[in-house]
């Protein structure tokens, strides 16, 4: 085991360097996310008002749903990298190496959570600072929050992956993304109390492990006497959630191994 942490770190540390050689990155995949939290929370601020909402102030309603948002946004394109070492022949070079199989999958998904670290920190910094958010839940709900995100871009990015392994075509993987993260969105309550939304919305939302992280993030951040098991409820989900795309993730590989 220690082995397979020893590799895993290493590849990791690949990513991140390859990060840290164009940090605008971080920025760009920030934009869209500072967009919905600073122009849509503006906007829509006055929306707390309508009968039912059951929020003061949209700020701290919208707040964690843009960092779990965030952090699915960023995983969806995780397969991105798998395809560039497999077009690059570097994918193949790792397989002639007694480097562990499992860390080749896991290290990209460690470089994901560092970042979706660093982007909820930023968000949640906005929140505060501009947008006019509060936060009864304080930092223990700021941590749920992250915990959350981190958990839904790993299980996220290890799907990315998996499909990255199979298709191995860089416009399948972006069609796929781009056709499923928008409305995953907005089929939870990231914007909208569900109890506000159509009925059929509210169903599919009982099913999206975005909505599981908004709930999560939400009922931490938001409530200065959060109901726990609603929390930590909904992160067993995404925890489950992690370990069977993982798995896929790995099942993928192996087919790959074997074509290779």
């Amino acid at each position: 085991m220690p082995i397979v942490l020893q590799h895993s770190w290493f590849m990791a540390s690949r990513w991140l360097r390859a990060l840290l050689r164009q940090p605008a990155w971080i920025v760009v995949t920030l934009v869209q996310p500072v967009i919905w939290l600073l122009l849509f929370g503006a906007l829509f601020k006055s929306i707390v008002n309508l009968p039912g909402f059951g929020a003061d102030n949209y700020a701290d309603f919208l707040t964690p749903g843009i960092v779990v948002m965030t952090a699915l946004f960023s995983a969806g394109w995780s397969g991105m990298g798998i395809l560039q070492d497999y077009e690059r022949g570097i994918l193949d070079r790792f397989l002639v190496t007694p480097s562990s199989r499992i860390a080749l999958l896991a290290g990209p998904l460690v470089q994901q959570a560092i970042v979706t670290i660093v982007q909820s920190l930023i968000i949640i910094g906005l929140g505060l600072a501009v947008a006019g958010a509060s936060f009864p839940g304080g930092v223990p709900g700021a941590l749920v929050v992250i915990v959350a995100a981190i958990l839904l871009g790993m299980a996220i990015g290890a799907l990315s992956n998996a499909l990255a392994l199979v298709v191995r075509k860089e416009e399948t993987v972006i069609a796929t993304v781009t056709s499923l993260t928008l409305p995953l969105s907005f089929l939870s309550g990231t914007f909208m109390a569900l109890n506000l939304a159509p009925s059929w919305i509210a169903d599919v939302a009982k099913f999206n492990p975005l909505q599981w992280a908004v709930v999560a993030g939400r009922e931490a951040l938001t409530s200065p006497d959060p109901d726990w098991g609603v929390v930590l409820s909904r992160l067993g989900l995404l925890a489950l959630l992690l370990i069977a795309c993982f798995a896929v993730a790995t099942r993928a590989f192996r087919a790959y191994q074997r074509a290779a």
